[in-house]
């Protein structure tokens, strides 16, 4: 009697479990998913330092994308990509469109908040994801015409960028905007001019930024960074000091050797404080040899720690 008794006790148990067993399943989604970060909470994958790693990954990413000059396919790919990357950083994307000789420049503006903080200085850190039409310093005159493959002369910047763009702590002293120019390589070529993306910028601006960082060529394994003629020499001093503490003196070099139009010059020229981060020396420039074996993640690494440690100083230096 006992027996039978246990039995149907049992039995009656697992009928009303499985009866119930929606309500179960309901139940243990609730928790599963309460458990899960919001994807509206900005931080959501925020990271706690920068990876040299993650940036070379970064480069890989836009390779596999080809060549992204102005109106390529890989052009397209290249601004989904980024605009997906900050978005899962918690940035707010917008897209600026102009038209300039002819040619369609679109910008990639990346921002913490929607509204700018007067209280805190507003720095601007750029890099030009566009790549060169013709390789025409390759040392083959048959692959002069091909694209350039652009893995540091645009990914290595872009990357840096992006993982600046997952890193940076929500609460610093500075405010920062990312930004991602259009068109910046194709001068000397018919219908286009150097710098148009971030010419276009710039003359939309409606208020002055405190500075502004561009960050292009940073990638080469072999990195040598000189002050640049026309930067800002006092801004350019501060962070190559800052290299120097975080053990880069090696590859931030505190010596002039180069003067280059590059995407600082409409920010200098509409009186904005500006640096340009560049290793001219990369000897594949504007060839089909800027692949993706010429960059290391540790020059990755050395420039956007840099950047990054700069960005954490209370006051603009």
């Amino acid at each position: 009697m006992r027996i039978a008794t246990y039995s149907h006790v049992v039995t009656a148990l697992i009928n009303r479990i499985w009866r119930d067993r929606a309500f179960v399943f309901l139940i243990l989604l609730f928790f599963l998913v309460g458990c899960q970060p919001a994807p509206s909470d900005p931080g959501f994958t925020r990271m706690d330092s920068f990876s040299g790693e993650r940036a070379y990954q970064d480069v890989l990413a836009q390779m596999e994308f080809g060549p992204r000059f102005p109106g390529s396919p890989g052009h397209q790919q290249v601004q989904a990509w980024i605009r997906s990357e900050l978005e899962a950083a918690g940035w707010l994307v917008e897209e600026q469109r102009v038209e300039m000789m002819g040619q369609t420049i679109i910008n990639l503006v990346a921002k913490e908040t929607a509204e700018l903080d007067p209280e805190k200085p507003w720095i601007i850190i750029g890099a030009h994801y566009d790549t060169r039409l013709h390789a025409d310093n390759d040392m083959d005159v048959d692959k002069m015409e091909l694209p350039v493959p652009g893995a540091n002369d645009g990914a290595s910047g872009v990357a840096v960028l992006t993982e600046l763009a997952r890193s940076l702590p929500r609460e610093k002293p500075n405010q920062v905007w990312l930004v991602f120019f259009d068109a910046e390589d194709n001068g000397r070529i018919a219908g286009w001019d150097w710098i148009m993306g971030s010419s276009a910028f710039v003359s939309a601006l409606d208020e002055k930024p405190d500075a502004a960082v561009i960050v292009d060529m940073i990638g080469d394994a072999d990195l040598n960074i000189y002050y640049e003629k026309n930067s800002d020499p006092e801004l350019a001093g501060a962070i190559w000091s800052i290299a120097a503490e975080a053990g880069y003196g090696n590859v931030f070099i505190p010596e002039a050797k180069y003067r280059i139009t590059d995407d600082h010059i409409p920010f200098i020229e509409a009186g904005i404080r500006a640096v340009d981060i560049i290793d001219f020396d990369y000897p594949y420039w504007h060839t089909t040899q800027d692949t993706a074996d010429k960059v290391s993640a540790e020059s990755l690494l050395a420039v956007g720690e840099t950047l990054w440690q700069w960005l954490q100083i209370e006051g603009l230096q």
